[in-house]
């Protein structure tokens, strides 16, 4: 599990003032990558995301704060799910974008290696191994459809 925080900047934001998409992007991408590189300790490549969910903006000065955690791990490859939040002064943080990023572990050519299992412990940690399985299986029947 990885934690970052970010002040959102001018140069953040895009011409409605709101943080800008594909920067929070950036940031989730690069959360998901260190976990991923943590676990298998190898280089890794983002293959997709999906379910990228915007539930609010975030805007100057805001606190984002970026918690991204591993929830399956499969022959090669890893889902990582990564929740992005605003933090006020007090501490409270509200949801903003949720994401599910499939990574994938290579080896010195870049070609997919082996990772190591996931050691699920809790009950919640099951229910997203649980959820990762399906949304695996839907990410396949997509790919079949072409998309």
């Amino acid at each position: 599990m990885v934690e970052t925080v970010h002040i959102v900047r001018p140069t953040h934001l895009n011409p409605a003032g709101r943080l800008f998409g594909g920067v929070l992007m950036q940031w989730i991408d690069e959360a998901a990558g260190i976990v991923a590189k943590r676990h298998c300790m190898s280089n890794i490549t983002t293959a997709s995301v999906d379910n990228l969910r915007f539930i609010r903006g975030a805007y100057q000065d805001d606190m984002v704060v970026i918690r991204a955690k591993m929830t399956y791990a499969g022959w090669s490859s890893m889902e990582i799910r990564v929740d992005t939040y605003v933090e006020d002064l007090t501490g409270i943080r509200k949801p903003i974008n949720r994401a599910y990023f499939t990574v994938v572990a290579l080896d010195e050519t870049d070609r997919p290696k082996e990772v190591p299992g996931l050691l699920i412990e809790t009950e919640n940690e099951k229910a997203e191994w649980e959820g990762a399985l399906k949304r695996r299986e839907n990410r396949l029947m997509r790919k079949e459809e072409g998309f």
